[in-house]
């Protein structure tokens, strides 16, 4: 009697959990859902304050439209900015902002339908290959990529042309609804940058430099990565370049006389290669699809040699590639 008692206990237990999968845990899942959706919101609206605070310049601002919480540990909100909306996304602890998304699984079924991978990328060959790496000076992703580049240049400066290019923007004030003083060099607003005049003052210092002093650069760039933003860069930069050794006196003047010369050759080159976001690598006229770490540029840049030199046997490590986002 006593075994039939239990099993008849187990049998109403399974069945009282059955139903409960069809009426929402007895009203218990509504309440957890309500809860997961204020957390959302919560980490959405802090996370619209942090970039507010932290990534916008002037008078633009970021505004929530939306957040929901995803299962697979992920706050997906869309933020709407300059008219336009975007997705984005946090993690649930609140720790990790990820501007941006890659659904890997359907990368790898477009990658198996058509074939299509980067690995395998070809690249027209030149006797001195000519690299052009594009970016917004204070564009996070941008800067990534500068510091992923940055021991591919020590060890292939001397045998590949390696340059640091910028992306200008035309009309972007007036576009985000701000004075033209915050975001460029001319009230025409042919020469803007997306994070402010202080990114655009350093994309024409760092083109000085380059022009100037060759050697410099890239110590330069790395250092101002380090210990300058768009909003303090302006007061900042000068001791970071005279720690360097960098003429300060021939970079200002560089700057007062040389600057829409510089960008103008900046917006043709944006234009010849369709460049739009930050970073964006044009190797020998291609622009190149590859990931994000020092050795997947140097086997890039390698492979675009005519005859490789010997340096393109040194192995720059593994590592893991940086976030594929961009700023554009």
């Amino acid at each position: 009697m006593k075994k039939k008692w239990l099993i008849f206990s187990i049998i109403i237990i399974i069945g009282v959990f059955v139903v409960s999968l069809f009426t929402n845990s007895f009203g218990l899942g509504k309440i957890v859902e309500k809860s997961f959706r204020k957390k959302a919101n919560v980490l959405a609206a802090e996370t619209i304050g942090y970039i507010n605070k932290n990534l916008l310049t002037g008078d633009t601002t970021a505004t929530l439209v939306s957040s929901t919480w995803l299962d697979n540990g992920l706050v997906k909100f869309t933020l709407s900015l300059g008219g336009q909306q975007f997705d984005s996304y946090i993690s649930s602890d609140g720790k990790f902002l990820f501007p941006e998304a890659i659904d890997l699984k359907k990368t790898e079924e477009k990658t198996a339908e058509t074939g299509d991978n980067s690995a395998s990328q070809e690249i027209p060959k030149r006797d001195v290959p000519q690299v052009k790496l594009f970016v917004m000076s204070f564009c996070p992703y941008g800067n990534q990529a500068e510091d992923v580049m940055n021991p591919v240049v020590e060890l292939l400066g001397g045998k590949a042309d390696i340059s640091l290019n910028y992306i200008i923007y035309d009309q972007y004030a007036k576009a985000m609804g701000a004075k033209s003083e915050d975001y460029c060099l001319d009230k025409d607003e042919k020469y803007c940058s997306m994070h402010g005049r202080g990114e655009l003052n350093q994309d024409v210092r760092e083109m000085c430099v380059a022009k100037y002093q060759k050697d410099k650069l890239w110590p330069f760039v790395e250092e101002i990565n380090k210990s300058a933003d768009a909003q303090n860069v302006d007061t900042k930069w000068k001791a970071i370049a005279q720690n360097l050794k960098i003429d300060t006196k021939k970079i200002e003047t560089c700057q007062k006389t040389e600057a829409v010369k510089l960008l103008e050759q900046e917006v043709v080159l944006n234009g010849k290669y369709a460049v739009q976001g930050s970073p964006t690598i044009v190797i020998n006229d291609t622009i190149f699809q590859g990931g994000r770490t020092p050795e997947a540029y140097k086997q890039a840049i390698c492979s675009a040699f005519t005859n490789p030199p010997s340096e393109c046997q040194v192995s720059l490590g593994k590592g893991e590639s940086t976030a594929q986002g961009s700023c554009q």
